[in-house]
This record gives structure tokens, sequence and C-alpha cells, in this order.
């Protein structure tokens, strides 16, 4: 087990290439994993056959992770509290990713923004985090539906379908292209390094290597 490559899980979205960035910075020739990624493949050595990456779909890494399919991965927060799995969460990297800084918010048409959420009754909020905010509704103590998207959650309360939304902000254009705006900041995102809690027992010279390793890049 000491002599395979270490696994790691990364998303095959927005993160990607930041990610890999990493581990070329690190020493790591991850050509190969981009030429898996334009071939459809889910699994590829980097050059120097110390790590094998597992891509994934974004949502899906802290689950390979858990489960020891990967023994590390990169998610961001936001994935990473709506998938709910248990992982060590040894590293932050939003210093490292700055692109995968962003919120995760409650938004909403303008006229929200005077009014008090606790005395609204039977609202409706759309999402593509439901499990994120079922937590946040039951923690402020709101009497609210959610309601689960797979994408263009901007488009509920225009449509009527929902009054709020709860989703991922970075510079705020698709809201306000929306007419929406910020109500509440729910979670500061940024992407973590996330580790088997297994994988951290059985190898760890490896994972603190790799640990040291970008920790070296700060």
């Amino acid at each position: 087990m000491g002599n395979r490559p270490l696994v790691v899980a990364i998303g095959k979205g927005r993160l990607f290439e930041e990610s890999l960035r990493l581990f070329e910075c690190m020493g790591y020739d991850v050509a190969p994993v981009r030429r898996a990624l334009a071939e459809r493949r889910m699994l590829a050595d980097e050059g120097t056959s110390r790590l094998r990456f597992l891509l994934a779909k974004d949502r899906d890494v802290p689950i390979y992770v858990e489960h020891g399919v990967a023994d590390v991965g990169i998610a961001g927060r936001d994935v990473l509290w709506e998938s709910g799995t248990d992982v060590l969460v040894p590293l932050l990297l939003g210093h490292l990713m700055p692109t995968s800084r962003c919120r995760l918010v409650l938004a909403g048409p303008r006229t929200w923004q005077e009014r008090n959420l606790r005395l609204a009754h039977n609202l409706r909020v759309a999402t593509k985090y439901p499990n994120v905010a079922r937590e946040y509704v039951w923690r402020r103590g709101l009497s609210a539906e959610v309601l689960g998207l797979s994408g263009n959650v901007e488009l509920a309360p225009a449509s009527g379908l929902a009054d709020l939304i709860v989703d991922i902000v970075q510079t705020g254009t698709t809201l306000r292209e929306n007419n929406l705006v910020e109500l509440e900041t729910i979670l500061d995102v940024e992407a973590c390094l996330i580790v088997n809690r297994a994988a951290q027992k059985l190898r760890p010279n490896a994972i603190q290597g790799l640990l040291e390793a970008l920790e070296g890049l700060s």
C-alpha cells in the first residue's frame, strides 16, 4: 500500500485548472491529467507516478474521499457542507486558489431588504444547496419550504416559483441581471484540502508530505 500512488480526487468544474496549477507548482507533471479530461477518462497518473488523479463531478469529490476511493481531494466548502460527508479538513486553500473564493448567500428581490424574515410565513426558497438551505432556515427559525433545483435558481423569484434563493455569489453580476440583491451571507466559501480518515492513519507520511508542499506555496 505504501508504494501505490496517492489518489487525489479533483472536480472537473470551475476548480479544475486552479487545482492542477497547484500541483504543477509543487513539481508534478499534470499534462497526463489534462489529456485524461479531454478524453473523458476518470483516472490518470501524473507524469512522476507519485499521484493518481480521480476526475469527478465537483459535488462527488467529498463522497469519493469519505469512502476511501480517493485518499485526498480538493473541494469547495459549499460542496463539502452540502454533502455532509465525514472527512478531515487540514488545510484551507483560498489564498492559493483565489478564484475559489465566493459567498453562499440568501438573496431575493429588493423589496425583501426591509422585511423581517422571521415574520414572513410560507416562504419558498429555491436553491442548488437544499441541505445547506434547510439547516440555515432551521437555524434562523424561519417558516420556509426549500425547493431543490439543478440550475438557474435566479429565475425562481421572477417566475413565481420561489420568494428567495440560496446561491453562490462571486461578483454579484448575475444577481443584478435578475433584479436580485444579497440579503444575508450564509457561508464564506473557498477551496479546501480534504482527507479520508483511514488514509490519514494508513498513509500519514505521504499525506503530510503533500500538506507541507502545499503550505510551502504560501
